[in-house]
């Protein structure tokens, strides 16, 4: 099997700081994986985009690399360069522009002009209260509907102090999850269903 091409995404959580560990256990993995990153301006708080060792995509870029028609479109080509999307973490202002269309950012925009027949897996963080909203759960049936795939959040004390589910899913979980999507039986998993 050739190299793969994993588009990670991260967000404005503070669970981007574990964004450098994500991207060491995706690149040291003996399935060939080939990394780009794209984070959005808040995201870049939480992490020094230098000290990356995989090219790092910003908001700014998108910008500063088209000059005139015929030039590439970074989001498009960001988009046929990867097989699969990880956006880890997802944050709560995110998923609602995801869940209403809204393309107002690289990976936003990315989002919006994706291949659907390929996978893009989400990793939500944020505050308890957040996730416990009305709003959060109308989210994440529309990007569950959109065939997109949850990494579920998981229960512990918050960066802010408070403790309940919000918390992202392990580096390690999630890594696991981004290969095993990545082998071909994993591709369409509701394919076999249909066919019987």
């Amino acid at each position: 099997m050739g190299e793969s091409n994993v588009l990670v995404a991260c967000t404005g959580s503070v669970a981007s700081i574990k964004i450098p560990k994500l991207i060491e256990r995706l690149t040291n993995s003996p399935a060939k994986i080939g990394v780009k990153l794209v984070t959005t301006q808040n995201a870049q708080h939480f992490f020094n985009p230098e000290e990356l060792t995989v090219r790092v995509h910003t908001d700014a870029e998108e910008w500063e690399s088209w000059k005139s028609v015929g030039d590439p479109v970074l989001h498009i080509e960001l988009r046929r360069w990867a097989d699969l999307m990880i956006i880890a973490p997802l944050d709560a202002n995110t998923m609602a522009k995801i869940s209403n269309g809204i393309c107002d950012n690289l990976l936003t925009c990315i989002v919006r002009a994706w291949d659907m027949k390929r996978p893009l897996l989400f990793a939500p963080a944020m505050n308890t209260h957040m996730w416990e909203h009305p709003l959060t759960a109308q989210h994440l049936t529309t990007l569950k509907g959109l065939g997109y795939r949850e990494i579920p959040c998981i229960k512990k004390t918050l960066a802010c102090g408070d403790t309940g589910f919000g918390a992202m899913a392990e580096v390690e979980t999630i890594a696991e999850q981004v290969i095993a999507a990545l082998s071909p039986q994993q591709q369409h998993p509701l394919s076999s269903q249909h066919e019987s």
